[in-house]
Order: C-alpha cells, then sequence, then structure tokens
C-alpha cells in the first residue's frame, strides 16, 4: 500500500473517529436534557443554565431543543426561555404569568424581582382590567423582553428584594398606586389591604414599616392609617416621623371606610 493511500486512509479513520465523537456527545447531551425534561412538572419554565449542561454543550442542547420543540414536547417563550405544556381535559394550558416569568424573576436560585404593576394588582383582585404591559420590579437587575404580544418592562423596586419580602412589597406596592389603579373599588381595596397587611407576622409588620420608610409620604400615611385601624400600633411612632404633618394627601378614603384617615391627614 502507497505511502498516499495511506495517509488518505488515516485521514478518513480519523474523520470518522471525530464524527463519532460527536455524535455520541450530541446524543448524550440530547439524553441528558430529555430525562431532565421529563423529570419537570408541566407547566414549568426553564432556561438553559437549568438543564445541567456545560457552556461547551451548549451548541448540541440548541439542537435538541429544537428538536423538542418541533416534537411539541415543549415550548419556547421567548429567546432562550422555555416551557413544558400542561394539558388538561380542554387542551393545552398555557403557564401563568408568574411562571412565564420565573427565569427572570430569579437568579441562581435566589428571587431578585417580582411583578407589580397593573398585572399585580389585578391578582389581588384591586382592578378588573388586564394590563398590555407587565412591570417587572428589581433593584438587581432591569428585566425587558416580550411574553407572546405582552411586553414587559422594568420598575426600579424600593428596597433589594428577596423571596422573604417580595409579597411585603407587593402591599406597599398597591398602596402606594392606591390613587391611579384603574376601576378602583376604593372600600372594597382597604378591606383586601387591611386582611393583606393583617395576615403578616410580628417580624413582617416590623419589616413592612422598615420598608415603607423608603416609599413616598403618601406610602407611609395609609399604611399608618392601615395599621392603627388594625390596632397595631407597634413602630407607628417611626411612621409618623417621617411624614410632614402640614401635608395632607388626596385618596378620596371616607372615614367610614377607613375610621383612622384623619389621624394621618387623608381625606
Amino acid at each position: 500500500m502507497s505511502s498516499i493511500l495511506r495517509k488518505i486512509l488515516d485521514k478518513n479513520q480519523i474523520l470518522l473517529s471525530l464524527f463519532r465523537f460527536i455524535y455520541f456527545k450530541s446524543m448524550k447531551v440530547t439524553e441528558k436534557i430529555e430525562r431532565r425534561i421529563n423529570r419537570m412538572q408541566e407547566g414549568t419554565t426553564f432556561k438553559y443554565q437549568q438543564l445541567g449542561i456545560d457552556q461547551a454543550e451548549y451548541s448540541a442542547a440548541a439542537k435538541a431543543i429544537e428538536r423538542l420543540i418541533r416534537k411539541g414536547i415543549i415550548k419556547r417563550v421567548t429567546t432562550g426561555v422555555f416551557y413544558k405544556p400542561k394539558q388538561s381535559a380542554f387542551g393545552e394550558l398555557r403557564p401563568r404569568e408568574e411562571e412565564l416569568l420565573k427565569p427572570y424573576l430569579f437568579q441562581e436560585g435566589k428571587r431578585i424581582a417580582y411583578i407589580t404593576g397593573g398585572s399585580l394588582y389585578n391578582r389581588m383582585g384591586l382592578t378588573t382590567q388586564v394590563p398590555k404591559i407587565i412591570k417587572v420590579a428589581s433593584k438587581a437587575k432591569r428585566v425587558t423582553t416580550r411574553i407572546g404580544k405582552t411586553q414587559v418592562k422594568p420598575v426600579k423596586s424600593y428596597v433589594d428584594v428577596t423571596n422573604e419580602n417580595y409579597y411585603i412589597l407587593e402591599i406597599l406596592d398597591a398602596i402606594k398606586d392606591f390613587k391611579t389603579i384603574p376601576d378602583l373599588d376604593k372600600e372594597l381595596t382597604i378591606k383586601i389591604l387591611k386582611n393583606r397587611v393583617k395576615s403578616l407576622t410580628g417580624n413582617d409588620l416590623s419589616k413592612i414599616i422598615k420598608y415603607a420608610l423608603k416609599y413616598p409620604p403618601r406610602t407611609k400615611a395609609l399604611l399608618g392609617a392601615i395599621l392603627e385601624s388594625l390596632k397595631e400600633n407597634s413602630g407607628l411612632e417611626s411612621l409618623k416621623a417621617s411624614v410632614n404633618p402640614l401635608t395632607s394627601y388626596k385618596l378620596g378614603i371616607k372615614e367610614e371606610t377607613l375610621p383612622t384617615v384623619q389621624n394621618w391627614n387623608i381625606n
């Protein structure tokens, strides 16, 4: 056998070995991804980072993901974000906004953001209107994306967001935007807000007062009136001291709805 022919055969053997390596590597990545997705609950959203793959495997992973999308096993939310469809008797169910945005609300397993604005107030029962724009509050990052036809816009949170405080910040945001929430039933809203505050633990009540000091004066005044009406007087001095006694807050709340409003210059 000539040396030239031997070199050609050796080269072909190397290429064949390389092809086999790439093929089996790709198959391993595909199997790894399919196993991980099979273990996920239906309706779960995820990014590449949640698939347990190395950065060097991303190219093979992208091809595997595209195959799974074509099979209908997973769906794409937006670039780099996917979800496992949930089936019901009425067909496929799209995940809730909170689940679709989960990859943006958490970083390395820790919450750094939460949904606020009209979407939150609709979920709380404060308005029937469904917003075209979803607002995401965070101090750590600006979340700007699109979920289907819905645009997601960033809002700066007043304090750092964690899994231990986001539900407190939701209450404060609703109090802050009391006057601007569309189709608001003031009596019903005060009742809902009082129930939310009433359900907080002693530790959470200390937190809500601490965080409120970072919010606008109208937020501190209305929170103070709500806390006072619930006989939760611990810490009210700091709220009282933080608002100008000569400033009045026109929120349109009657004394019959919240008897303590006059004590906080709310009318």
